[in-house]
């Protein structure tokens, strides 16, 4: 494992041990709001405090773009971080939630870490290696059907009506064009599944960079496709994701490129 991944693998696990410690005492974490259906906990502080003083142990001269704490330093190397994504779920005590770490060089993704901790599931990736679960080697789906494919989504929130007028008719499409439609909630933890063949698909609107960079780095190193809704490479600038095998993604371009509109979900 490279020097660099191994830092961020490190800061995940040690993120993911503070997390799982606070999973019993839910009632007592301090909770504010960032908007409309949009939370974050003392424990994502905890969390993203640590990631980043783990970093700056080997790397102290890194940026970050933290979901809590924005942007910090300025270098070439700037890792992008997802303390806890999915606090919702955390909070109510739903398990599926996730660390997401990745580290961009000169403004391209070169590694990638998605740590599960209460399934204990690592999810890594380096440019030009490949994409690993727990060490192995993982691959995007085979399914070469969209009616048999299982697509994961999200949905719109933070009080962003716009993206629900735009995300209906698309859920409503997919729906019909497929095996089944899942929506688990964090959306980091939804890309990794797709590297791993556990989904063949997944779209969603309105998200931030740290929402993706790790994972669609994963899929792109396990043999498929990210693009955002209209076809191009914008998705960590405009929000909006596209990706899976070439055959599905394929299909569901076709399905939800014509809803989109031309300037994007934002």
């Amino acid at each position: 494992m490279q020097p660099l991944l191994n830092i961020g693998v490190r800061a995940a696990r040690r993120a993911g041990d503070i997390i799982v410690r606070n999973i019993n005492r839910l009632d007592s974490i301090k909770i504010s709001s960032k908007g409309r259906n949009d939370f974050v906990s003392e424990v994502d502080r905890q969390a993203e405090a640590d990631i980043i003083a783990t970093v700056r142990r080997s790397y102290p001269d890194h940026a970050f773009l933290a979901e809590e704490t924005g942007r910090q330093g300025d270098s070439e190397f700037v890792w992008i971080i997802d303390p806890l994504d999915g606090t919702t779920n955390f909070l109510h005590g739903f398990p599926v939630f996730a660390v997401s770490l990745a580290l961009s060089h000169r403004g391209r993704m070169e590694h990638g870490v998605v740590y599960d901790p209460m399934r204990q599931e690592l999810f890594t990736a380096s440019r030009g290696e490949g994409a690993q679960l727990d060490g192995r080697k993982i691959r995007v789906s085979a399914q070469r059907n969209v009616d048999s494919a299982l697509i994961g989504t999200g949905f719109p929130f933070r009080g962003k009506e716009s993206w629900l007028e735009v995300y209906l008719p698309m859920l409503r499409a997919v729906i019909a064009s497929t095996a089944g439609v899942r929506r688990p909630g964090a959306a980091s933890l939804d890309l990794a599944y797709v590297a791993a063949g556990r989904l063949d698909g997944f779209w969603e609107l309105g998200l931030q960079p740290w929402d993706m960079a790790a994972g669609s780095l994963l899929i792109q190193e396990a043999g498929g496709h990210v693009t955002d809704l209209s076809g191009g490479g914008d998705f960590l600038e405009r929000g909006d994701i596209l990706a899976g095998n070439a055959r599905i993604h394929q299909a569901l371009s076709g399905l939800l490129g014509p809803l989109m509109p031309e300037k994007g979900a934002g």
